[in-house]
């Protein structure tokens, strides 16, 4: 019986996104329509009734990481490329300690935690090698560039030939069952346009440099192998998901976006965000675009062992909606605000360092839109664990966000803020080499 209500409430979210379809798609055709409908289906599956559930199992994923004896002790003062793995968390400590990771590249398909955690990208195709960083030819794509790989219409593990930088010409549109996998070459996307992630599903962008995005003029793109359509112009995101599920970010390091850094919007939800470093940007993260877009209710995100650096100014994130787990992340830096939102999102923040700016107007960590005190006190934004230096602080409302109905023995903690230093030391993109832990 209690399907009926949550049934209800889908149908009526997904009949308003109507409305809101066409973002960038300038002949919303058959196709497009279709797409859409899938996509939505899929976040409709994808949405995880009990989040806390998802908190409490990543929680207890890192404790359980903590706990490991690996000798850390014996470790310290090794370089990061040399000698034994220094994985400090439990996403990096699943693949980076095999030295022999190059030969088993998919088994990162198996590490994502928190929302994204089912997410399996290219895990079930071929591989396929970019050996040509131009982008030149929109429609017909050259096969050996990245653009001919991420149109495919079955699932593929994009890999690198060597280092390149790639300049977009036009918006990359990722098609589903995609693993963008830069491991083993300095991969950089930059100067052009940035990358989109639109009405599909199950697609890991993983070890990254994605810098300096311009807003595209629009045009006709290829999306897939048997489409092809006229996009107008694009906003000049790092990276956009639009409508999709099953994302998984990982070891990015981004930075200078014209837009956003990344932007998930549209009902776009299960995904993660993870081991990144994020630098030298205004607006670094929106989810969820409106406040009047209501099918943003089904978002949710874990943002975990990410560091928000030099340079970053707001929005890390700014959420609307949906639920968002913050959890063991770096704010080293940041000139307005930390983490900020409008129209009731629930924000659970777990086991951040914040360290506030030296301007004495910035301490405060959160920051609410659009609604009066007596409005937003009803939101659940929690603190706990974090650690709050330099004069930070996080206000905090609402209530326990249903961590009331378990029992404290089911409930695993984050790791404290004391412990972020350890647990982000290798966000970004990282150097990895053949026959050495990455």
């Amino acid at each position: 019986m209690e399907s009926r209500p949550r049934l209800f409430f889908f149908s009526l979210v997904f009949l308003a996104s109507a409305a809101f379809a066409n973002a960038h798609i300038a002949d919303f055709d058959e196709y497009w329509q279709k797409k859409a409908e899938v996509a939505q289906s899929k976040a409709r599956n994808s949405y995880n009734p009990d989040p806390e559930s998802v908190t409490r199992h990543f929680n207890e994923a890192v404790y359980e990481d903590a706990q490991t004896n690996v000798t850390r002790r014996g470790l310290r003062g090794q370089k990061r490329s040399h000698g034994p793995c220094l994985a400090t968390n439990p996403i990096d400590r699943c693949w980076r300690c095999n030295e022999n990771w190059i030969h088993h590249r998919k088994q990162l398909a198996t590490c994502a935690k928190g929302f994204g955690r089912h997410t399996i990208g290219g895990k079930n195709g071929k591989f396929y090698v970019v050996t040509d960083a131009s982008d030149d030819d929109l429609v017909n794509p050259k096969k050996g560039t990245l653009r001919y790989g991420v149109i495919q219409d079955r699932p593929l593990w994009i890999v690198f030939a060597h280092d390149m930088v790639i300049r977009l010409t036009e918006e990359l549109i990722v098609n589903s069952y995609k693993t963008i996998d830069g491991r083993g070459a300095n991969v950089q996307i930059m100067g052009g346009a940035g990358v989109t992630i639109q009405y599909v599903h199950n697609v890991i962008v993983h070890n990254l440099h994605i810098q300096d995005i311009k807003a595209g003029n629009g045009g006709m793109i290829r999306d897939s192998e048997h489409h092809y359509g006229l996009r107008t112009r694009s906003d000049g995101d790092g990276i956009s998901i639009y409508g999709s599920s099953n994302i998984w970010i990982d070891h990015v390091s981004m930075s200078n976006c014209m837009d956003g850094l990344i932007d998930a919007i549209e009902g776009s939800t299960a995904i993660t965000i993870s081991n990144s470093h994020f630098t030298r940007h205004n607006e670094a993260m929106l989810f969820g675009a409106s406040d009047a877009y209501s099918p943003d209710a089904i978002m949710q995100i874990t943002v975990a062992f990410n560091h928000f650096g030099k340079g970053l100014v707001q929005r890390m994130p700014r959420c609307r909606w949906g639920f968002v787990h913050v959890v063991n992340n770096d704010y080293t830096h940041w000139e307005m605000y930390a983490v900020g939102g409008s129209q009731h999102p629930t924000i659970i923040s777990q086991g951040n360092r914040y360290i506030a700016p030296s301007n004495p107007f910035a301490k405060e960590v959160t920051k609410r839109d659009y609604a009066t005190e007596s409005v937003w006190k009803q939101w659940t934004w929690r603190s706990e664990g974090d650690l709050m230096l330099n004069g930070a602080f996080f206000v905090k409302s609402g209530g326990g966000g249903g961590l009331q109905k378990y029992d404290k023995t089911d409930i695993i903690k984050a790791k404290p803020g004391s412990f972020v230093t350890r647990l982000t030391r290798y966000s970004g993109a990282l150097d990895c080499f053949p026959q050495r832990p990455c």
